[in-house]
């Protein structure tokens, strides 16, 4: 029977969420790829002007990620849930809403950003040299929006179906085809960061495919079904509720960019801009694995909580949260020890070497417990707490790094205080949403665990 398979009530807990994390982190890794190659490439052109320019259509791009997030971070863990009660008929109803949402969601983002490109782009702080670069990426970009939002939005549907490889093999294809088509496009064909976009969209486009083609296979345990499309009021609130958490994740994130970016542009001009793009890459490729180690783990907490297993969803929480702090530090470590290293892997241009060294110290200063946000809201997302993952994800960005990022800079701090806001953002951010989801959801899981013994 489907429901026999992938059951994450048996076996070592450790096991079950490495099995779904090990591919699972890589395929982050590897889905960094896109965009972060593209930013590699691009900074070896001369001067830093195709690199700034991308990076002003970042928080586009972070908000097109919102709503497939919205979607697959949303109607995933309920599938989960329901899983572990053995409905099965009712996680493939959510699969279907989710598909049917996204195609909406992604169809109408892709109108409004063609329409406003100009006003957005601007807002976000392009100037007069660095917006043909922008426009150039991200009209390109928004064409192949619907191939971006499925592929990125129905993987979570295999890996919470425990087919994680097949959910890394998505982003691996895509990763492929954007790194050997990047400098075939961008040199070879001399189409500069066109040539950039037009490799992603073609790679993501491949990655679509392969999805679509798993979901509708025989080998699914949940499959993408044509009864199941047809949108429900009550399903799409529900994968709404959730999924907002992981919308207000990129929602926020794009908000801290365009903030950052007008903010640098005011204080310091294009070569901060620039500086910042890679410093959020570096990010990008670092926190991957605490990502991908919390989505591992969101499956199988989901599925032991729906079946009442207090017990294994405590041991869950327990090992990811050690694992996150282990890495963390290292990663921490790597960072202060050696940031002219990892600045140098996208331009060598002695100008953002100088001011990017000391401001990736200073916004990496508090990586470890950021990284326990990172985890506590996870659990939140996979148990279906909505309202606790929505509010952590707008607090630390939102209500702290923003305001901050404003106000740190005309107190005197100059361009040091849009880095130094998000340290203050991480700590306070980081040990409020871990400590609350230790007395909301760990505790009480305790006290029922004492309670069926």
């Amino acid at each position: 029977m489907s429901e026999r398979k992938n059951d994450f009530s048996k076996g070592s807990i450790p096991r079950n969420i490495l099995t779904l994390a090990a591919p699972m982190t890589l395929a982050q890794l590897i889905n960094v790829l896109y965009s972060v190659v593209d930013r590699m490439y691009l900074g070896r052109l001369p001067g830093h002007l195709a690199l700034t320019g991308l990076g002003l259509t970042m928080p586009i791009v972070s908000i097109l990620m919102g709503f497939a997030n919205l979607c697959g971070m949303g109607g995933a863990p309920l599938c989960s849930i329901c899983r572990g009660q053995g409905d099965d008929e009712e996680a493939e109803h959510i699969l279907g809403n989710s598909f049917t949402f996204l195609l909406i969601l992604g169809a109408a983002a892709t109108l409004v950003f063609l329409l406003l490109k100009r006003p957005v782009l601007c807002l976000f702080g392009a100037s007069e040299a660095t917006f043909p670069y922008a426009d150039a990426y991200l009209t390109i970009y928004l064409c192949g929006t619907l191939f971006v939002m499925v592929s990125l939005g129905m993987n979570p549907f295999i890996n919470a179906q425990g087919f994680a490889e097949i959910g890394m093999m998505t982003v691996g294809l895509g990763a492929v085809v954007n790194i050997v088509l990047d400098p075939v496009f961008i040199f070879v064909l001399d189409m500069g960061v066109q040539g950039a976009a037009l490799a992603t969209v073609i790679a993501q486009g491949c990655s679509a495919v392969w999805v679509l083609k798993f979901l509708t296979g025989k080998r699914a345990i949940l499959r993408l079904k044509f009864d199941c499309l047809a949108l429900s009021a009550r399903r799409v609130r529900k994968i709404v509720s959730l999924g907002l958490a992981g919308f207000f994740v990129n929602l926020t994130n794009s908000l801290v960019q365009v903030v950052c970016n007008t903010t640098l542009q005011a204080y310091g001009g294009d070569l901060y801009v620039g500086a910042m793009t890679i410093i959020n890459s570096i990010r990008e490729v670092v926190s991957m694995p605490v990502q991908g180690l919390s989505n591992g783990s969101q499956p199988v907490l989901g599925y032991n909580y729906g079946a009442g297993e207090s017990r294994r969803v405590r041991q869950g929480i327990r090992f990811t949260s050690i694992v996150v702090v282990l890495y963390s530090t290292a990663a921490w470590a790597i960072i202060m020890l050696a940031p002219e290293a990892m600045i140098r892997l996208f331009t060598s241009e002695q100008p953002i070497l100088d001011v990017g060294i000391p401001a990736l110290r200073i916004y990496f200063s508090l990586f470890i417990i950021m990284s326990l946000q990172i985890a506590g809201q996870s659990v939140f997302t996979a148990l279906g707490r909505s309202k606790n993952a929505i509010f952590f994800s707008l607090l630390r960005k939102a209500i702290i790094n923003a305001p901050l990022t404003l106000l740190l800079p005309y107190l005197g701090m100059g361009t040091d205080g849009v880095f130094v806001a998000e340290a203050v953002s991480q700590l306070i951010g980081g040990l409020a949403c871990f400590l609350t989801m230790y007395a909301v959801v760990y505790r009480p899981l305790g006290s029922l665990e004492r309670a069926g013994s």
